[in-house]
């Protein structure tokens, strides 16, 4: 893992390099994030019976935001995310789900309809808005009705600022766009925003 990656013009390899270096502290990260997921999970609840539904979460890290849908019914949940050191971490605090290697604009591994629902938690406000459709495309590809983008609604905390500093991400214009965004590739979308600074946009085919 060569420190160049940081500099790289490629966006994938600036996004693995740092979530492979910051992999055996992100647990630290996943405590903070947990009340914020709880939250958003119930605010969800309200809109999908999770009971019996298989899911896949894309860019799922450590496997905390996966492990919600779990908890509260999921019959089947898959993760993916490009990152090795986050699957590390994944597969030794969550047993019971399922972890593999794979790039949200490239999900041919899996089929048409193969999930109920599909879901990505802070993943998509990191890339500009051309990768953001590349991933929606293949994240409707292969839902067979929902799709459920768990990111950042309001302020941000200092401490994520600074990751995404570091990551180069665009989250301030994925907070003003993306809902129109969304909506070109659904005919059905909503946002749910939590008290956290966080929220749910939901979409459906």
């Amino acid at each position: 893992m060569s420190l160049l990656h940081y500099f790289s013009k490629d966006a994938d390899k600036r996004a693995r390099f740092i979530f492979n270096l910051i992999a055996p502290i992100y647990g630290i990260v996943d405590g903070v994030l947990e009340d914020g997921f709880s939250e958003s999970i119930k605010l969800l609840k309200n809109e999908i019976d999770f009971k019996g539904k298989s899911v896949i979460d894309i860019g799922t890290g450590t496997g905390a935001w996966a492990a919600m849908f779990l908890n509260n019914g999921a019959a089947k949940v898959q993760g993916v995310d490009m990152a090795t050191k986050m699957l590390q971490q994944s597969k030794k605090k969550h047993p019971d789900i399922s972890f593999a290697i794979g790039n949200a604009e490239d999900l041919s591994k899996f089929e048409n309809d193969s999930f109920d629902i599909v879901t990505a938690s802070y993943l998509l406000h990191g890339v500009k808005s051309e990768k953001r459709a590349k991933m929606i495309s293949e994240m409707k590809r292969i839902s067979k009705q929902f799709v459920v983008i768990h990111d950042f609604v309001g302020k941000t905390p200092f401490f994520i600022r600074f990751l995404e500093f570091m990551e180069k991400s665009d989250y301030k214009n994925f907070k003003i766009n993306f809902c129109d965004e969304l909506k070109a590739f659904f005919p059905e979308t909503k946002k749910i925003q939590s008290a956290s600074g966080s929220g749910i946009y939901l979409a459906k085919k």
